[in-house]
């Protein structure tokens, strides 16, 4: 049902919107400009821009409990931001090709991310977690981030999942079991299954086409090809 329109894209491309507290707020990027923008809902109303990726914005979202949001971007990099200070607070490097999209764990310190590198990386988050403080404290954390081959010193690479023989262009968790899905350009859909130390097995499936994005349901998983 359509219930109300905001302009919110400054690009002829135009973005997609995360939800937070479903009515409060939510956050668009238009792409092409490098720029993410969080806004009021109910005043329609862009509150303010966040600024740092020197490329193409492929994916944004919130953080389920932290006032956090990451993004991927074309220029190789992850950022997750605080936007109640309006800073990144970590960047998380390693990936050599674009980043398509990155994703938060629905209950755990972790995030997935996706690249046309033909990896899946899952990050371990927890240390940026442990740290969290005022919001001073993340400008101060920016200036001492560690940005070396491997992600930020708050942010590290934990497992690199290969198998994939062209680029992923999406990666999710499931909501409620220990699985990833991944879908790349090679028409294949990977099931990764996690215990606890991440070793993973394989489960996979042929789409006619490209797999470009999907959606975890708690029984289904649903996908768009093309």
């Amino acid at each position: 049902m359509y219930v109300d329109k905001i302009n919110c894209c400054s690009s002829g491309k135009g973005g997609f919107c995360t939800l937070y507290n479903l009515i409060i707020l939510f956050v668009s990027w238009t792409g092409d400009d490098y720029k993410i923008k969080v806004w009021n809902y109910k005043m329609h109303r862009c509150l303010f821009t966040l600024l740092g990726h020197l490329d193409y914005i492929r994916t944004v979202q919130f953080h389920h409990e932290n006032p956090w949001i990451v993004s991927a971007s074309d220029d190789q990099t992850i950022r997750i931001w605080n936007w109640q200070s309006r800073t990144c607070i970590s960047v998380l490097t390693g990936h050599n090709h674009y980043v398509m999209c990155a994703t938060f764990h629905p209950k755990e310190d972790i995030v997935v991310s996706a690249s046309l590198d033909q990896t899946v990386r899952v990050w371990d988050i927890g240390s940026l977690k442990r740290k969290a403080g005022p919001p001073a404290d993340d400008i101060l954390r920016l200036s001492q981030m560690n940005t070396d081959l491997f992600g930020g010193v708050d942010a590290v690479v934990k497992y690199v999942l290969e198998g994939h023989d062209r680029g992923v262009n999406w990666a999710a968790f499931h909501p409620t079991l220990p699985l990833i899905v991944s879908g790349a350009d090679d028409r294949q859909v990977k099931l990764w299954r996690m215990n606890g130390k991440f070793e993973t097995e394989i489960i996979t499936s042929y789409p006619p086409r490209n797999v470009k994005i999907f959606l975890f349901h708690i029984f289904m998983l649903t996908a768009l090809s093309y």
